[in-house]
């Protein structure tokens, strides 16, 4: 089993020891100038999502747009950058964030073409927020350091493209999957069971990843691009997402443009790019320590492909699975996984419904009503003593994430699927 992360010290040198070192007057105008940068951080990221579109609408090929009008792809860039800048002196500091980047570049296609764009909308952003306050001095510190940094991610991620297209089954860009199957899971997700177009081998992938479906709509002036975690075990002849139906929720959050176009419009047998597997969120396949799934919402994908993978190659571990949905209409996989858990013995599963219909409180099947809380966890749990793999909406992974520090679960059992890019879950308001 194959994956592109950089895996060892010596790899990572290699790429670190070729970046040049920032000027030591203009390391010493970086660190003064962070805290400005940081407290302007998304303002400046706003202006240059708004500058680089107008000046290169071709990007818009590839950026979600939704995560535009929400706000969550500007905040994002903003903790790349500071955090970045801040660990400019050694980068070797935040290696698995660079890696989760780096992994999310490949998987969309960001090549070195793509940086000096980047880096010259960013810095005019920064003029444009800080005015004045950002003289030519100040300017020429952060092209250099934007330089070093670019730098650091083309090295990286030229060595992940290579990995990827020299591993069995694995293939350059996008490549066409055709929908062999379409199956409902519940009333707002729906699985898309993809094979290869031409028949050849699949690139393998480690429980937890994720590919990237690229979608050209009518209609729509640009393509779309999506990651979707992969919701099977690997080493089958098929991959396969499991889609949510992003619905109107407010005049602030549009519908899902991909998500329902999926749902509503693609067929058996319609074609659908995609890059090979790809995410630095995978299950530990070597622990021998108890396995706790916990997932909300769609936040169940990886979990599948956990699971699934698990109770095939792992048949004497055990695995505790908890999922929290709304009800059983909006619960997928749940046959599935009871019929699993009446299978394997190693396997024991449980659900909390937040407000379950009339027919599940009749019919009993779920085991508590609510929410998810640390004193129904250690009443439902033997020990603390295991690894723990969550994954949902973001309050949900708070939730369960202070529940499981409030334990005292030690941070390298805590394992998560985290979409921001240098924040951790206990560090955002």
């Amino acid at each position: 089993m194959s994956i592109t992360k950089i895996e060892d010290k010596q790899s990572w040198q290699e790429v670190l020891k070729t970046v040049k070192a920032l000027d030591p007057q203009k390391l010493e105008i970086i660190k003064a100038t962070l805290p400005v940068v940081k407290e302007h951080g998304e303002a400046i990221t706003k202006a240059f999502y708004k500058r680089m579109f107008k000046q290169h609408p071709e990007l818009l090929n590839i950026f979600n747009q939704t995560h535009q009008i929400t706000g969550h792809q500007p905040k994002a860039l903003a903790d790349a950058v500071y955090g970045a800048a801040a660990n400019i002196e050694d980068f070797s500091q935040i290696m698995p964030v660079l890696e989760r980047i780096g992994e999310k570049h490949r998987s969309l296609q960001i090549k070195p073409e793509h940086y000096p764009i980047v880096g010259e909308n960013l810095l005019g952003a920064i003029k444009e927020i800080l005015g004045d306050a950002a003289t030519s001095e100040i300017i020429d510190a952060w092209a250099d350091a934007y330089g070093v940094i670019s730098d650091v991610f083309i090295r990286m991620e030229n060595k992940m493209y290579k990995t990827t297209e020299a591993m069995p089954g694995g293939w350059a860009g996008f490549r066409d999957f055709v929908v062999n199957k379409k199956v409902e899971e519940s009333d707002v997700i729906t699985s898309f069971y993809l094979k290869p177009k031409d028949g050849k081998e699949i690139a393998g992938f480690i429980p937890g990843q994720y590919i990237t479906v690229k979608m050209e709509i009518a209609g729509e002036t640009y393509t779309h691009l999506r990651q979707y975690s992969l919701s099977d075990r690997p080493g089958l002849d098929y991959y396969r997402i499991s889609v949510k139906r992003e619905d109107t929720k407010s005049e602030n959050v549009p519908a899902g443009i991909v998500s329902t176009y999926l749902h509503n419009h693609v067929k058996e047998g319609e074609f659908i790019p995609i890059t090979a597997p790809a995410g630095d969120f995978y299950l530990n396949m070597e622990s021998t320590l108890p396995l706790v799934l916990i997932s909300g919402g769609v936040g169940l994908t990886p979990m599948m492909s956990m699971l699934n993978t698990t109770v095939k190659e792992k048949p004497n571990r055990d695995i505790y699975y908890i999922h929290a949905s709304l009800n059983s209409k909006l619960h997928a996989f749940k046959t599935h996984v009871n019929d699993m858990a009446s299978e394997y013995k190693n396997l024991k599963s449980f659900v909390i419904y937040e407000k379950p219909t009339d027919e599940d409180k009749e019919m009993r099947n779920f085991d508590n009503e609510g929410f998810f809380n640390l004193e129904w966890l250690q009443q439902t749990l033997p020990s603390k003593e295991a690894d723990f793999y969550f994954c949902g909406p973001e309050p949900f992974m708070k939730v369960v994430n202070k529940a499981l520090k409030q334990w005292g679960v030690s941070e390298e059992h805590i394992h998560y699927e985290f979409f921001g890019s240098f924040g951790k879950l206990d560090e955002l308001d």
